[in-house]
């Protein structure tokens, strides 16, 4: 049965298949059970096919329901602490079969899905937080998922058991402050670990603070996407050939590889903004564009892994890249996913300089920022729009309207030849050819957008995930601040020891100086990206308009001794 829905976020479709939604539209659902994530429906403008489902809300009449049905997904956007925009469903439909990446899968092939996961109050389900952290999770009767205790030190259960003494706890359970357990960390309730493996160093540059660099630098190239099938042919993927540079042995990926990977490190870098990778679509998935396409962007992603101080040391990225063998596959599989130092124990491996810093200089920083990414959102989302209709006209509208300027000269060419005593066999040959010349550069501006504008808009999708991820993070700074200046006025009022107020703000200076650190990060990348963006799109420009005058010069030689 149809249902109608609105529309929460804006939806922009792909392919045939798909149609566009806006914010705030309303919609037609022809059947709320959803294949893989995605819906049949309608839009406010009669175009039918398919949409995420993640993104509607769907409007119950009373008769129906006594309540809305509102699909919740993280999310995010840059005006506002809001969750983040929701993925497209991990899925695929073609032709009537369904290609779900892990469908059929081989995770048999890697693991035996073994979980470990934090003991919490196990009568919550598990949420995301920011970047999609997860910080506690469900209880489970599958075997294979064990609970760590969570043990908690002397002094700090000494400091719990105080009356009177506990900064409040937030009552939005679902705040990305709390589900990130960095609420946790601030108010001291993350025990520390009795030996840490991992450190990650802070350092203060000539603009604040900044990651100390990787001292292994090194780039990895992403080449060859190759159809493979499996199953006597029931599964179909496509692999990848991935070299990192100071390895220089290829490794062979699929895309669950690059999912795992992604996900891994949403868990565990609590205030880093996790570049996204790029997404799924319902069709078309085995065509070549879309191979293409996909390739494109999983050379960002990597180039901006291996360009992240940070990201690019993290132990399972070093797997990811460096293991061929199975067996030792899952070994680190199973190592990575049973890593304690994620999420709020995670800011336990920041080592951050001993320089002091005002919280409130650090509050005005994180707004000035805050208020920069705002406007930067804005503008990405503004220049995506005007190259895409660009890239539209290129494919359509210029190709047309060349063409038609050709054949225009050529009629008048035919017109020519109409009265043999008068046509001039040469005029009419340069008329024809400039007429063919036309058409040729219509062709050439249709080809032109694989050469530049393809290239400028992966850029600015990749901003757009890193710039969606910074409401969470920044909202997790906002949060501790907050605990800082209330823990202060206990203080003040006697109703909190001075120490106990003092650890807090220590701890919310890890949290300040990691964020300005991921700040400082963003930029020195987004001067990086953007000069080169900018360069090769006016390198492409030149040269594309080049031909162009080659063309028309040869053609003008033509006329030349008429």
């Amino acid at each position: 049965m149809s249902v109608k829905g609105v529309a929460i976020y804006t939806f922009l479709s792909e392919n045939k298949e798909e149609i566009s939604i806006q914010e705030n539209e309303e919609v037609v659902i022809f059947d709320e059970n959803s294949v893989d994530g995605w819906v049949l429906g309608e839009n406010s403008r009669g175009e039918r096919g398919l949409f995420p489902k993640s993104y509607v809300n769907i409007i119950r009449t009373r008769s129906d329901s006594n309540v809305t049905d509102c699909s919740i997904s993280p999310s995010g956007s840059l005006g506002n602490d809001s969750p983040q925009l929701p993925s497209t469903p991990k899925t695929s439909i073609n032709s009537g079969q369904i290609y779900d990446e892990d469908y059929y899968d081989d995770w048999d092939d890697w693991d035996d899905r073994s979980t470990v996961v934090d003991d919490a109050d196990h009568s919550n389900t598990s949420t995301t937080g920011a970047n999609g952290h997860i910080f506690q999770a469900p209880p489970s009767n599958n075997p294979n998922v064990h609970y760590r205790s969570k043990s908690v030190s002397g002094q700090d259960s000494m400091a719990s058991a105080r009356k009177g003494s506990m900064v409040g706890r937030n009552l939005n359970r679902f705040s990305s402050f709390v589900r990130s357990g960095v609420e946790a960390f601030v108010l001291g309730d993350v025990p520390m670990m009795a030996k840490i493996a991992e450190s990650y160093t802070i350092e203060m540059g000539s603009l604040g603070p900044q990651w100390k660099a990787n001292p292994t630098p090194f780039i990895c190239s992403i080449e060859d996407p190759t159809k493979q099938t499996k199953f006597k042919g029931i599964k179909t993927y496509i692999s990848y050939r991935v070299t990192p540079s100071h390895i220089g042995r290829p490794v062979y990926r699929r895309y669950k590889h690059f999912d795992w990977l992604y996900n891994r490190l949403l868990h565990k870098f609590t205030v880093i903004s996790v570049p996204h990778l790029p997404e799924k679509q319902a069709t078309g998935r085995f065509e070549e564009d879309f191979i293409e396409k996909r390739k494109r962007r999983l050379i960002l992603w990597m180039n901006h892994m291996t360009s992240h101080p940070v990201l690019s040391q993290y132990e399972g990225f070093e797997h990811f890249l460096m293991c061929a063998d199975d067996k030792q596959w899952k070994l680190g599989k199973r190592r990575a996913e049973k890593d304690e130092m994620v999420g709020a124990h995670f800011m336990l491996t920041l080592q951050i300089p001993n320089e002091h810093q005002d919280l409130q200089d650090v509050e005005e920083r994180v707004d000035n920022f805050k208020t920069f990414a705002k406007k930067m959102d804005d503008s990405v989302m503004q220049l995506t729009h005007v190259a895409s209709e660009l890239v539209r006209k290129h494919l359509g509208g210029f190709r047309k309207e060349f063409q038609r300027l050709g054949n225009a000269f050529q009629s008048i060419s035919q017109a020519f030849t109409l009265d043999p005593p008068y046509k001039s066999d040469a005029l009419n040959n340069a008329i024809s050819h400039t007429g063919r010349t036309y058409e040729n550069i219509g062709e050439m501006f249709a080809e032109q957008p694989k050469y530049d504008l393809f290239q400028m808009l992966d850029k600015l999708s990749l901003y757009q995930g890193l710039l969606a991820n910074f409401p969470d993070i920044i909202h997790l700074q906002k949060g501790a601040f907050a605990k800082v200046k209330e823990s202060q006025r206990m203080s003040d009022e006697g109703k909190m020891d001075q120490d106990e107020a003092d650890g807090i703000r220590k701890r919310c200076r890890t949290v300040g100086f990691a964020l300005q650190a991921e700040m400082s990060h963003f930029h020195q990348q987004r001067e990086v990206d953007f000069k080169d963006m900018m360069q090769a799109y006016l390198r492409e420009q030149i040269a594309f308009y080049q031909r162009v005058v080659q063309q028309l010069e040869r053609t003008l030689r033509m006329y030349d001794g008429l």
